[in-house]
C-alpha cells in the first residue's frame, strides 16, 4: 500500500475533530475546529461566527504538512459545514493553497474588514502569531 494512500485512510479513519466553541454562548467570538490524531493537534480550522447573522468567517487553515494531500482539509471544512447547518461561509484567506481548497469547497472569499454588525473587530488569539 502506497504512503499516500495510508495517509488518506489514517485522516479518514484516525483524525478526531474538537471544537473550541462553548455551547451556548450565544455572542460572536472567534473558534477553532482542532484537527486531533491520538494526541497530537495536525490541524486547525480558525473561524468566527455569528448565530444571529447565521454568517460564518473561516480566517485560518492550519494543517500538518504530512495531512495536506490526504483529504483532510477538505473533510474538515466539510466538518465545519455539518457542525453548524444553516450557516453561509466565506473566508478572508488568500495564500494559493488555500484558495484552491476554498475554491474546491465553494467558499467565497471576501476582504478581512468586512464583518458582521454583531462582531467585534478584535484579532484572532487562538491563530499562530508565526
Amino acid at each position: 500500500m502506497g504512503r499516500r494512500l495510508r495517509r488518506r485512510i489514517l485522516a479518514y479513519r484516525d483524525i478526531e475533530f474538537l471544537s473550541t466553541r462553548i455551547p451556548g454562548d450565544p455572542g460572536p467570538g472567534q473558534e477553532c475546529l482542532l484537527l486531533v490524531h491520538g494526541r497530537k493537534v495536525v490541524g486547525q480550522i480558525h473561524y468566527r461566527l455569528c448565530t444571529t447573522c447565521g454568517e460564518g468567517v473561516i480566517t485560518g487553515v492550519d494543517i500538518d504538512e504530512h495531512f495536506l494531500s490526504s483529504g483532510l482539509p477538505t473533510r474538515a471544512l466539510a466538518h465545519l459545514r455539518s457542525r453548524h447547518p444553516g450557516t453561509t461561509w466565506r473566508s478572508t484567506l488568500t495564500l494559493r493553497t488555500t484558495r484552491n481548497l476554498l475554491r474546491r469547497m465553494r467558499i467565497p472569499i471576501t476582504p478581512a474588514d468586512i464583518a458582521c454588525v454583531h462582531a467585534r473587530a478584535l484579532p484572532d488569539p487562538l491563530q499562530p502569531t508565526g
